[in-house]
């Protein structure tokens, strides 16, 4: 079991950034990427970005390519989405996951372990 706990969250205006953070404990091993997610009020939760743990190769959404930024942090267990440019549209609960199994990385179905979520608002 893996345990991920979200933080960074928080009020931004329109064109600010804010750096998440999510940390990850347990069995750490069995983890081969680690996502970002976010879900608006009303909507479906969707992929905003994946980094796979190993070679730290990157993935992004079309909303969020060239405003934000995922990176890990082997030795402290540590994933982090930089968001710059920060639009209302972003404004979501975003969720850390992480994946074992080799499946798709923008589908939520493909992630076992899932934080708690942190509050994103964007808004003047």
């Amino acid at each position: 079991q893996v345990q991920l706990v979200e933080s960074g969250g928080g009020l931004v205006q329109p064109g600010g950034s804010l750096k998440l953070s999510c940390a990850a404990s347990g069995s750490i091993s069995e983890i081969n990427a680690m996502s970002w997610f976010r879900q608006a009020t009303g909507k479906e939760r969707e992929f905003v970005a994946a980094v796979t743990w190993g070679h730290g190769n990157t993935f992004y959404s079309d909303s969020v390519k060239g405003r934000f930024f995922i990176s890990r942090d082997i030795g402290k267990n540590t994933v982090y989405l930089q968001m710059n440019s920060l639009k209302t549209e972003d404004t979501a609960v975003y969720y850390c996951a992480g994946r074992r199994r080799y499946l798709q990385l923008t589908r939520p179905t493909a992630y076992d372990s899932w934080g708690q979520g942190t509050q994103v608002t964007v808004s003047s």
